[in-house]
Formats: structure tokens, sequence, C-alpha cells
């Protein structure tokens, strides 16, 4: 019997005809075909089923790969837009785009690693260093922290800005502990904290008068966490100033305004020095860098972007200068191709070398030092006079871009027959007799 005699009879299928596949219902078919989503966005959030934070970091990490791929144009090496500019646009775009949600989620070791990979690419872009300039003097050049201590700072910001918050106003401060030190005992009715009790993964109480355990497999609400970072901030003070009090419809008996603002003022330029202290012991230099860390851009970075990478790299000690290290010149001499006197350090090729003596009488005659306590880093006129100096006399370029001849005998630079003068003065090969 022919299969279409047998489908149109209603008979079993022949074993050569193909079963027609039941239509299933929408569900059916949108579990079948569609399964659940590994992560969930909200608010730019990327949440996955264990609140892990690999996810939303990594997503981050590639926005702000291509942020970078973009901004960078702006400024390529040598030319382009300064140093300061670019630590703006590092700091206000990029910095935003990669820590995006660091204040409620902590990146883990191994994602933090890799954001490093790309951030000291944007710290060299702003400091126009070497890549063989070490790690922690690349950070302390372009005025950018490292991330593993940037990271801590941010959460304390936010712990800052939430326990400060009026309770009335901020959803955040109002679930707080109701023994939290705050000015208003206001606390949200709906703050059932018990409720999310050893629900996975882990999640356990934590209170903000002690220190937190470093045990790993314990994880707690993020509202706890950030009132116990709050807790070493506030220090001594009897209870959180509250940052924006005028906000409040009904002003209770609160100290006065500017009290309470000259303290948030005082507690966030606290923060800003543990972050300092914590860069210090994350990321200490070498002890040849004797440098202050920064957190606001050098005055001289200001300047193009050409001159103040060659400061920077002077400041760095690795440079095209004979005395700084580098892996392509081991084998080299250390002392100045210029003069021959010394080594070619940068206070040489700035205040001794007496082949610049000229413009250093008539550009910077009174300048007498370029270390750290220098007044060279603070006056804006002795800075311009530094990069005149550096430009008229080609400090720190490349060798092919102004080569250093030796010293000429003075048969060569006084011949006997005038109509090689010229040629013996201004050309690197012998004049020859005619």
């Amino acid at each position: 019997m022919s299969p279409k005699l047998n489908s149109f009879i209603g008979g079993p299928p022949s074993r050569g005809t193909p079963q027609r596949p039941q239509p299933l219902p929408r569900y059916a078919w949108m579990a079948r075909y569609s399964p659940p989503f590994p992560c969930v966005r909200w608010l730019g959030y990327w949440f996955t089923r264990n609140l892990a934070s690999s996810a939303h970091f990594s997503k981050r990490l590639g926005l702000a790969q291509g942020a970078f791929a973009t901004v960078k144009r702006l400024s390529p090496p040598g030319s382009g837009l300064s140093p300061h500019v670019a630590h703006r646009l590092a700091i206000s775009v990029l910095l935003p785009t990669l820590l995006y949600g660091a204040d409620l989620m902590v990146p883990s070791r191994g994602m933090l690693k890799k954001m490093d990979v790309d951030w000291r690419q944007v710290q060299r872009w702003v400091s126009n260093c070497f890549r063989s300039t070490p790690i922690p003097i690349l950070a302390a050049e372009s005025c950018i922290p490292p991330l593993s201590a940037i990271v801590p700072y941010k959460r304390r910001m936010a712990a800052l800005r939430l326990v400060c918050a009026a309770p009335t106003v901020n959803p955040g401060a109002g679930r707080l502990c109701p023994t939290f030190p705050s000015l208003l005992k206001y606390r949200a009715p709906d703050a059932h904290r018990e409720l999310c009790t050893r629900l996975p993964p882990n999640v356990m109480p934590l209170s903000w008068k002690t220190n937190r355990p470093h045990s790993k497999v314990r994880s707690h609400l993020p509202v706890h966490e950030l009132a116990n970072l709050a807790r070493p901030i506030l220090g001594t003070l009897s209870s959180a100033p509250l940052a924006r009090a005028d906000l409040l419809p009904e002003a209770p008996s609160l100290p006065p305004h500017d009290t309470m603002t000259s303290a948030y003022r005082a507690l966030k330029g606290q923060t800003r020095l543990l972050l300092l202290e914590e860069w210090r012991r994350l990321a200490p230099p070498p002890p040849y860098y004797t440098f202050s860390f920064s957190l606001t851009p050098h005055p001289f970075m200001g300047l193009g972007k050409f001159i103040a990478g060659r400061i920077h790299q002077m400041r760095a000690q690795n440079s095209y200068l004979a005395a700084h290290p580098s892996w392509s010149r081991v084998d080299e001499p250390k002392h100045c191709p210029r003069c021959g006197e010394e080594k070619e350090t940068f206070s040489h090729a700035i205040l001794r070398c007496q082949s610049t003596s000229y413009h250093r009488k008539s550009l910077v005659k009174g300048l007498s030092d370029v270390g750290p306590d220098s007044p060279l880093w603070s006056d804006k006129q002795l800075l311009l006079a530094l990069a005149g100096f550096i430009r008229a006399t080609g400090t720190n370029s490349p060798p092919d871009m102004f080569p250093s001849l030796p010293p000429s005998p003075a048969a060569m630079v006084f011949p006997s027959s005038a109509p090689n003068i010229s040629k013996g003065l201004f050309s690197s090969s012998p004049p020859r007799s005619v």
C-alpha cells in the first residue's frame, strides 16, 4: 500500500515515511528552543543565578575596551591631546565604564587581573611612557591608581554616601540596622533582613560594629557590607552627618547645616587619604623613584604630549638618556654622549651638561634642582622654560631624530682650505681636499 493511501485512511505510516512533528504549545516551544538566559540585565547590572560578579565585569570590560579604542585616537603617541586632558578622559569616561557596579559587586581576583591589563594600557596612554617602565612608576606618573586600590575606594565612597543620607529620603539608608548611629532614627517598615538569612549562596547577617570575617563561604547583604565599611571611616564621630539635610521636608532638631557639610567633606578627604595609603601599600615603587603619589595631574601634564612625555620618561628613569636602564642598551656606555664627563642622568642632562650650557643660561637660568622637592614641579614659568630647553636641545629625544656626533678634530673644524669650511661644520663626513 502506498504511503499516501495509508496517510489518507489513517493507517499506520510505512517505515519510509517521515513523521511530522506534533505542534507544541507556546510555553513548551519557548522552553525547548529558548532556554533560560544565564545572565539577566537590570539597570546596567548583570545578575547570574549564583550572584557571581564575573559575568557583570566581563561585560563592563568589553565596553571599556571599546570606549578606549575610540578615545585613544584623540591622542596618539607623541601628539594629540595633552596628558592632562587624557587623564580627565580616563577618570571621567573610561573608569566609570569599567567599574560601573563596583559599589555593590566586588570583582574576583582573576577578573581583576584581566581588568588590570587594560588599565595599564590607559596609564601608559596618559603618561606616554615606555612598555618597559615598571608598573608602580607607570601608575605614579599617570596619577591613576591601580584598580586594586580604586575598587575599595569606590566602595568606601558608596558606603559614605549611604550612611550620610537621610533615611526618610534614601531607601537604602532607611534599611540600615536600627542600632546604626544615624541622626535620624527612622527605618523602613519593610526591612525584613531575617528573610534573607541562610539563602543561597549562604547569606549571613553582618553587624556594622564588628570586623568582617575573611571566610569565602559566607556572603552578606550589600547594605550590611556598606555599613560595615563605613565604621572605620566615621572613627570617633558619635553619629554620621547628613550630607543633604536641606532635602528633608521637615527639618527636625539637627546640627547646623554648615557643620554637617564640613564634616562630610572631611570624611571624603579621609577616604582619599586611605586610597593613597592603600596605593603605596599595594604598589610600592622602586627605591630609586622618589617622587610622591598624587591623585591630581601634575602641572607639567598640561604641556604638549611630546614634551610632557619626555619629562615623564626622565622622571621614571626609563628614557633615551644613556644612564637610564633599558633592555636594548645593556652593554652601551652610560656616560653622556655629548660631553662625556659623567653619566647622562636626568639632572646631568638638564643642569650640568656642558654642550647645552648656552641654552641653559638663556632658558633655565634660575633652575638648580630637578628632584621631588624642587619648585620646578609647581612653578608654571619654570615648567615652560624647561619645555623650551628640552625642545631646543633635543634632550631625551630618539637618537635617530637628533644624532649626537663625536667631537671633531681641529683639522676638521678649521680646515686650511676655505671652500670646505661649511661642509666640515655641518656634515658628519670629514672634508676632502680639492
